[in-house]
């Protein structure tokens, strides 16, 4: 019987658009810097804010970068419109598929609207419905199959081998990489007194894009990565340096993915200072937390930065930090769930 990485391996091998992936180039920090030039005539940069609250409750200077303020309020749309409007006319005229539990989805739908391109999106038949709607009303086809997002990356890899869709991988891109990376940039920007970034991880390019800008800009930065015990497969892969599956049972479905990412745990393995796990619960209230203190809608996956800090306060202690607040897309049956 084949082992987990064995049989992640094998999969790999089955469709040719992953197997590329040991020879996708890492982005550098010149090409974060070319990323901010593309997208910004079409997303402005979202707020950094301080919170006396989270000062407080971490005991450090915290700052908060909105990326739930985004036009699809994730983070991922940076990536999304970077590679988007940089299609080949032979990838535009054959349309663009992806699969994901929402966020990514949206940015490729956002992006593919923008610059007129077909959209297909796979997602869980329970995906939560406030990102499905989005993701339609910006004009993709949904597809929804499958209990968690791995299902529906299999069936994306399947329906782009067989009609020959340009597939849009929620990790290994370097585009994706680059444009995500933006975020870390425009923090640098305004507070280059910040020394440690914790950035929440699914598949991990929002992390690998926030350490290739920090340690471009000084290498003492600290970069942590915080993702859910409930989907530890991208926390099993950086420890062990290896490609790794795990069990997927999260709430978060920011978080959400039973298999690591290559590029971005590339990246990882080589940048990234440190990798919290946190539970489902522990990211629940910090949620709470995060939407009584800064008064803005956040998600499961864009709170389990501050759930992190907080796991972490001891080490955090009088330092100058940023949590990436990833997304901001929670359903009201889940605010409800939450709230009560």
């Amino acid at each position: 019987m084949l082992s987990e990485p064995a049989r992640f391996r094998a999969a790999l091998a089955d469709f040719p658009n992953l197997t590329r992936v040991r020879e996708l180039p890492e982005p550098t920090f010149a090409d974060v810097l070319d990323a901010a030039r593309q997208i910004r005539p079409y997303l402005g940069e979202t707020p950094l804010r301080r919170y006396p609250a989270l000062d407080r409750l971490v005991g450090a200077e915290v700052y908060v970068k909105h990326e739930n303020l985004n036009p699809t309020g994730a983070f991922k749309v940076r990536g999304g419109v970077n590679l988007v409007s940089r299609l080949s006319e032979d990838e535009r005229r054959r349309g663009v598929i992806a699969a994901s539990t929402g966020n990514h989805g949206q940015s490729v739908a956002y992006a593919a609207k923008l610059f007129g391109v077909s959209a297909i999106i796979c997602a869980p038949a329970a995906a939560n419905p406030v990102k499905v709607e989005s993701m339609q009303d910006l004009g993709a086809e949904v597809i929804l199959v499958g209990e968690r997002y791995d299902d529906s990356r299999r069936n994306a890899e399947r329906l782009a081998k067989e009609h020959g869709y340009r597939y849009i991988h929620s990790g290994d891109e370097p585009l994706l990489v680059s444009g995500v990376g933006t975020h870390t940039l425009e923090i640098l920007r305004e507070q280059p007194g910040v020394d440690t970034i914790l950035v929440p991880i699914g598949g991990g390019s929002g992390a690998a894009g926030a350490a290739t800008v920090a340690k471009a800009v000084n290498p003492k930065i600290q970069v942590i990565g915080v993702q859910s015990d409930q989907a530890p497969a991208a926390y099993l892969s950086w420890k062990s340096g290896e490609l790794q599956e795990s069990p997927n049972h999260t709430r978060a479905e920011g978080l959400s993915t039973a298999t690591s990412f290559a590029l971005p745990q590339r990246i990882m393995r080589r940048l990234l200072d440190d990798f919290v796990l946190v539970s489902d619960d522990e990211i629940d209230a910090a949620t709470a937390v995060m939407i009584e203190k800064t008064r803005t809608l956040v998600e499961a996956a864009g709170a389990a930065a501050l759930a992190g800090a907080l796991k972490l306060r001891d080490h955090l202690r009088g330092r100058n930090v940023a949590l990436i607040c990833s997304g901001g897309n929670i359903s009201p049956a889940q605010l409800k769930a939450l709230l009560s």
